[in-house]
């Protein structure tokens, strides 16, 4: 079978893991965009501007800035990170979840790439490093 590299096959691809994840995530209640977010926060080890907090989202997920705050907002809601004074910290419970969630996320990730070679692996990661860069400088570029 012949297939073709392109813009179809990646968001196919994308779409498919996309769909496993998030059915590990609804069972944590938890959105894509949501578990992001707390993967950000509690990767700064310590409170971080709520600004720089959104912004991850905003650039990770290429989302308009309310939506990332409307997410923001929904992490604060659910106790899972605070936000006070601008600074936006991950709480005890958000912690837990957001390991859970990691945890989750490396299964799925070792089901998937695990009969691949380590070479085929690093030349994909190569070849879609390259491809994400040209497309972050093309949106930059307007």
């Amino acid at each position: 079978m012949s297939v073709t590299l392109n813009g179809q096959l990646l968001g196919r691809t994308h779409y498919a893991t996309r769909a496993v994840l998030e059915r590990e995530l609804t069972a944590l209640g938890l959105t894509f965009a949501q578990s992001l977010l707390l993967t950000a926060v509690a990767a700064a080890h310590g409170p971080i501007p709520g600004d720089q907090a959104v912004r991850r989202l905003v650039d990770g997920l290429k989302v308009d800035l309310a939506t990332a705050r409307g997410v923001l907002a929904e992490l604060v809601d659910a106790a899972l990170v605070s936000a006070d004074a601008d600074r936006v910290t991950i709480t005890e419970r958000g912690r837990s979840v957001q390991s859970r969630a990691a945890a989750a996320g490396a299964a799925i990730g070792a089901r998937l790439w695990t009969d691949l070679s380590v070479d085929d692996v690093a030349a994909t990661a190569r070849v879609l490093e390259t491809v994400r860069q040209r497309a972050e400088a093309a949106l930059a570029a307007h």
